[in-house]
């Protein structure tokens, strides 16, 4: 009986040293993605001669954003050749006349999108259009209706570029961070995003490949050898999707920046919710098994510390504690990058809670045939 009873509690501490063991594995190592040090804060020499590059930018109904988005590109001081194709996809509030108004220049081209057809999410079949009008660029700088770029984007994105010999660059936007909710909860969006792809190893030869899909400057020659747009035509999560057979073709690089910003706005939780979860279920690939062991490990990662540290004892209290103040101190670096009190880090373990919620609400959605939604439309994978 006491034998029993000591074996049991020796199982109990191991368990409550396993979180702590993840979060002392995953300082120590994991690309160091905690820290944040991607950036674009060095911009390489100028090239010889600055190439040509048409950004192309997809949008619906985003009259609310469209024109400081617009007037950012035409703003763009950038030496070479450059366009603009706006691909309208069947907006019905004014978005094509709202990015004329805002260009100011000629170096803007919009065109009406062609029915959506089957197989294909409607962002990139805007892009896929955009691409074939785009005629031929050394670049094709495929951004978002909701990005603003400051004047110099395009310049040190091409200088990176050329300097690299990069088949893509892209740049994770800085999110809006207003609100209350955004506040709360978009820090830790980028650092999850961090977290499953670490930018260090994102720009090693042979690492893992993603992307950040709101700024993404192209090689047009390596993206038509991978096969172009088409290739990833149903991709929900179409950035690292693009980053994955780019990086197939050449080296690619992924950082964050203050140059380009979203301006779209998620005014409360809800909004912030619906935005996780466009994409969450389908970064598991649509498999039950995937998203019960995702839970599981998130509660295992971020919820066992704090509750081991408020209702735990002895060792297992104190391997509770330490794990808590780990993983608060894995969340400063981007606390700081988005400039959010360092107490943020604290109350990580409910945020990830959150996240998982909205998880499971994918998964939901996509169960109920609604998965992947924006504007209207439904476009996860269905039959999976």
């Amino acid at each position: 009986m006491v034998r029993g009873a000591g074996h049991a509690a020796v199982i109990g501490l191991l368990l409550a040293a396993l979180p702590l063991a993840i979060w002392l594995c995953l300082l120590a190592g994991h690309g160091g993605f905690w820290l944040a040090r991607e950036r674009d804060t060095t911009v390489p020499p100028a090239p010889a001669a600055w190439p040509d590059v048409v950004a192309v930018v997809p949008a619906r109904d985003e009259a609310a954003v469209i024109g400081e988005t617009i007037a950012s590109l035409a703003a763009q001081d950038y030496p070479g050749r450059f366009r603009i194709v706006l691909v309208d996809d069947g907006s019905g509030d004014g978005t094509a006349a709202i990015a004329r108004a805002a260009a100011g220049a000629e170096r803007l081209e919009i065109l009406r999108g062609a029915p959506l057809p089957a197989e294909w999410t409607g962002k990139l079949w805007a892009v896929h259009q955009g691409i074939a009008a785009a005629g031929s660029p050394r670049y094709l700088w495929l951004t978002d209706a909701d990005i603003a770029h400051a004047p110099d984007t395009l310049r040190t994105l091409v200088a990176r570029a050329e300097a690299g010999g990069l088949a893509l660059v892209s740049l994770m936007a800085r999110l809006r961070c207003v609100s209350l909710a955004e506040r709360a909860l978009v820090p830790a969006f980028v650092f999850f995003f961090q977290m499953l792809y670490p930018f260090a190893r994102v720009n090693r030869p042979g690492g893992v490949a993603a992307a950040a899909g709101g700024c993404m400057l192209a090689r047009a020659d390596a993206l038509a050898r991978a096969g172009g747009i088409g290739a990833v035509r149903s991709a929900l999560i179409d950035d690292c999707a693009v980053g994955a057979m780019m990086k197939r073709q050449g080296p690619i690089w992924l950082g964050l920046t203050d140059r380009s910003r979203s301006i779209r706005p998620y005014d409360d939780a809800g909004a912030v919710a619906a935005m996780i979860s466009r994409s969450a279920y389908a970064q598991l690939r649509y498999s039950p098994l995937l998203l019960a062991g995702t839970i599981a490990g998130l509660a295992l990662v971020y919820l066992a510390p704090p509750l081991l540290a408020l209702f735990g004892h002895g060792a297992a209290r104190l391997c509770g504690a330490v794990a808590w103040a780990l993983l608060a101190l894995a969340f400063q670096p981007m606390l700081r990058f988005y400039r959010r009190s360092p107490l943020w880090g604290v109350a990580l373990p409910a945020i990830a809670a959150f996240y998982a919620g909205c998880t499971v609400r994918a998964a939901w959605q996509h169960v109920r045939g609604r998965g992947g939604m924006w504007k209207g439309r439904a476009q996860a994978a269905v039959g999976r």
